[in-house]
């Protein structure tokens, strides 16, 4: 495996502290972000300096009841290509739920959700991931995710899943240790239990990034700094294999560039620490062989999996009654971060509507998101509670109302609006004559 060594998820706000950072050897860029035609300047430059660039999905949903989307893997190939990548990473989560295999209305999570731990779901994402790994032109490489719930009726723990998962499909691992800690606090899981039984040796790289703890729950925020039991669990890691790389990831409140350097420098002493308990002696430990054959996840066990992903679905985004054997607090939490997620990225994606709409913007998204469930991309969203608010007559006539009618008619059409100053004083003519 090629040695990544210390990186940082690279992202437009901090790309040009990132250019400037010492020691990054290389970064992750989120895939649905990078344009293959019209790659970043910032990311160019860094690709120019020989620092290595790797595609993270967040959108493909491999441990979803449906066999991958064509479209989406053509598309993450295209972005490895494009970065010169030398792997490609993703999730194992599914993402949405519903369709013609469940005979339900298709649901958008808008976030990574567990896949339950049992044979029916190992079945399906084995089968998912070597049609991904035969898609692609690099090695892919997949994350264990952070959970705010817990599937009944698990069959498997956290570390035999991932080790069966690596045994019969050969794929490599991203282990999230920051996740580890978020599945230790929610889940009651013991982190060094989850190191113990991986398959070390097929690690591609590791992913460390900070969360904050309310009630009792920790939440995965990538938005706070790196707590100290995050680098014990690195620490623990690094003790028993040589990580090909380390990557520290931040999406949201970004510190100033020192803050990051010494997180950075943290992590570095983690590895260091960990590699001096293992001893020099096993720091180039073989390779065990992988890559035994399994049979095919059949039509009946993808419909399972497809039915008790959408009821979970829907009892998140839809309101629909929780399904059995779930905790129904934690079920609650759970769908009120999904709702909050949704407001900050449609915010992100459209800023002119928290612009328009001032304060009133997130009460409002909040109460939209408990009646309608996400059936398309954040773009679609924004644009359907727009409509939405204009359809329940809000705002109330003036010029937010004006704005956000104009916003949304800019671009619910399937081309723009033309600019043109005739065709602009034709349409304000029109409103003055409607108004009459």
């Amino acid at each position: 495996m090629e040695r990544l060594g210390t990186g940082i998820g690279w992202r437009p706000e901090i790309a040009d502290a990132v250019e400037r950072m010492p020691g990054i050897d290389w970064v992750e860029a989120v895939a649905e972000n990078v344009c293959p035609g019209h790659l970043p300047e910032s990311l160019r430059r860094l690709r120019e300096r020989g620092v290595t660039v790797v595609p993270h999905g967040v959108s493909l949903g491999l441990g979803g009841a449906d066999r991958p989307d064509e479209h989406r893997l053509t598309a993450l190939a295209e972005r490895a290509e494009a970065l010169g990548a030398p792997l490609v990473t993703e999730h194992i989560a599914f993402v949405r739920a519903g369709g013609p295999l469940t005979a339900s209305p298709l649901l958008e999570a808008g976030h990574l959700l567990p896949v339950p731990r049992t044979r029916d779901a190992l079945d399906v994402l084995c089968e998912n991931v070597r049609i991904a790994q035969d898609a692609l032109p690099v090695p892919l490489a997949v994350e264990n995710i952070a959970a705010l719930i817990s599937w009944p009726g698990e069959e498997l723990t956290e570390g035999q899943f991932l080790y069966e998962l690596a045994d019969r499909t050969g794929v490599r691992l991203l282990i999230d240790v920051a996740n580890l800690h978020t599945n230790h606090v929610n889940r009651g899981e013991d982190p060094a239990e989850a190191l113990a039984e991986l398959p070390l040796e097929a690690i591609a790289y590791v992913h460390v990034a900070g969360g904050f703890e309310r009630d009792g729950v920790w939440h995965d925020s990538h938005a706070h700094p790196v707590p100290e039991p995050v680098l014990d669990i690195l620490t623990d890691l690094a003790a028993r294999v040589s990580p090909p790389g380390v990557l520290l990831e931040r999406d949201e409140n970004f510190p100033e560039p020192t803050v990051l350097e010494g997180e950075l420098e943290a992590i570095r002493t983690a590895v260091a620490k960990g590699r001096a308990i293992r001893g020099e002696a096993a720091a180039e430990a073989a390779e065990a062989a992988m890559g035994s054959v399994a049979a095919p996840a059949t039509d009946a066990t993808r419909q399972r999996l497809g039915l008790a992903q959408a009821a979970l679905l829907s009892a998140l985004v839809a309101g629909t009654p929780v399904p059995e054997g779930f905790d129904r607090v934690r079920l609650g939490v759970q769908a009120r971060a999904l709702a909050g997620k949704r407001a900050d990225v449609v915010a992100k994606v459209a800023p002119e509507l928290p612009a328009i709409l001032g304060d009133a913007y997130r009460p409002a998204f909040l109460a939209y998101a408990q009646r309608h469930p996400m059936t398309g991309g954040y773009r679609r969203d924004a644009l359907d509670f727009a409509r939405q608010l204009l359809l329940d007559g809000r705002p109330e006539e003036g010029r937010a109302r004006r704005e956000l009618r104009e916003w949304w008619l800019e671009r619910s059409g399937p081309v723009p609006r033309s600019q043109r100053p005739a065709v602009r004083m034709a349409r304000a003519a029109r409103r003055v004559l409607l108004h009459r």
